[in-house]
């Protein structure tokens, strides 16, 4: 029946219209909470695809930014471990440049330090950033160095020993050369290195490990404890097997010696530019690379700084197309808000309805 002097057209519509306004304050109220224009790329309508590619340039770039947050964690401790190497072949370095002929006061007590070096580096070329290996290469579940303490029981090391035994007036080259030829082996089981790291298949011929700092750019940041993972330190010289087989070679030279063989006269000095040219070639060695480290560094860290800054560009507009304004948004539900209980009003005034009794 209808209201007198009311059209049933006119209370519908009064209907409709509160409908509208009731739910326009619900999402506004929704928005004022969140911050958010809806919960679903349909409450964008027109802007979803773009909001889609914006959220994943967004995604992309943190993904890339913890993959270089991870590798620079790896590189510092890396950076770390080399430079302590280098401290142990620059003392020893110093430390043979005092030996002569003349006094051998310092011979058994400096082969004692060598030998407890020794151990020492073996345990830096294992180390680790978190689960990994960082001298690996690939292989950073494994240790470089399968059985640290007993590095001094393998052929490498009894090779090197051994040709020390030998030396005598005449041989000195000849010891070198044994010194050498035994630490460069790259047979599994000569040398204390994995057996990973000596397979020609894998660890030898493997390219740097290396962390993808951009969508197409990767950065090199892997190690070997067995080669040089840049170019040979010394091109061309006797040295240049690589920095920890130089340095090895230099502490298990150094720690064979015995004073009984300054006898030798010469050729006991030919052993000891053995001994000092080698841990020469492994602070060169590591001295490059520690730079061409560093390098992969710089780059990862400005790789770092373009994702964070083209970060907050893109989630500025993914704003600009999910976020409302909120100033905007609290007085549009005010003015909803007042055009809803008017009409409630009216709606009560025209069919004698109670607001109360229309929210039922």
């Amino acid at each position: 029946m209808a209201i007198a002097g009311v059209g049933n057209g006119s209370l519908a519509w009064l209907i409709a219209q509160s409908s509208t306004l009731k739910t326009q304050l619900g999402t506004l109220s929704a928005q004022s909470v969140d911050g958010k224009r809806g919960t679903f790329y349909g409450d964008i309508a027109g802007q979803a695809g773009r909001a889609i590619n914006l959220r994943g340039g967004v995604a992309r770039g943190e993904a890339h930014a913890q993959a270089i947050d991870r590798a620079l964690s790896r590189t510092t401790i890396a950076q770390s471990t080399m430079t302590q190497l280098s401290s142990i072949a620059e003392n020893f370095l110093t430390q043979a440049g005092k030996i002569s002929r003349a006094d051998t006061s310092r011979i058994s007590a400096l082969a004692d330090s060598a030998r407890q070096a020794i151990g020492q580096v073996a345990s830096l070329l294992n180390a680790k950033s978190g689960s990994d290996y960082l001298f690996s290469g690939a292989d950073t579940a494994n240790p470089p160095i399968p059985d640290p303490d007993g590095i001094m029981a393998t052929p490498m090391a009894q090779g090197i020993a051994d040709a020390v035994a030998s030396l005598a007036p005449g041989n000195g080259d000849a010891v070198n050369a044994a010194a050498l030829a035994a630490a460069s082996s790259t047979a599994p089981g000569d040398t204390p290195f994995s057996d990973y790291l000596l397979d020609p298949a894998r660890g030898r011929q493997d390219a740097r490990p290396n962390v993808l700092a951009e969508d197409g750019q990767a950065v090199a940041v892997g190690l070997f404890a067995n080669r040089n993972a840049t170019e040979p330190a010394n091109p061309g010289s006797p040295e240049e097997g690589g920095w920890s087989r130089d340095l090895l070679r230099g502490l298990m030279t150094l720690a064979s010696l015995t004073p009984d063989k300054t006898a030798s006269g010469q050729d006991f000095d030919k052993v000891l530019g053995g001994i000092t040219g080698a841990l020469k070639s492994a602070m060169t060695g590591l001295g490059v690379e520690s730079g061409a480290l560093g390098m992969s560094e710089a780059k990862l860290e400005a790789a770092k700084t373009r994702h964070e800054e083209l970060g907050v560009t893109l989630k500025t507009q993914l704003a600009d197309v999910e976020e409302v304004d909120l100033a905007s948004t609290l007085a549009a539900m005010q003015d909803t808000q007042n055009r809803l209980q008017a009409s409630w009003k009216a709606l009560s005034m025209l069919s004698g309805l109670s607001l109360t009794q229309f929210l039922r």
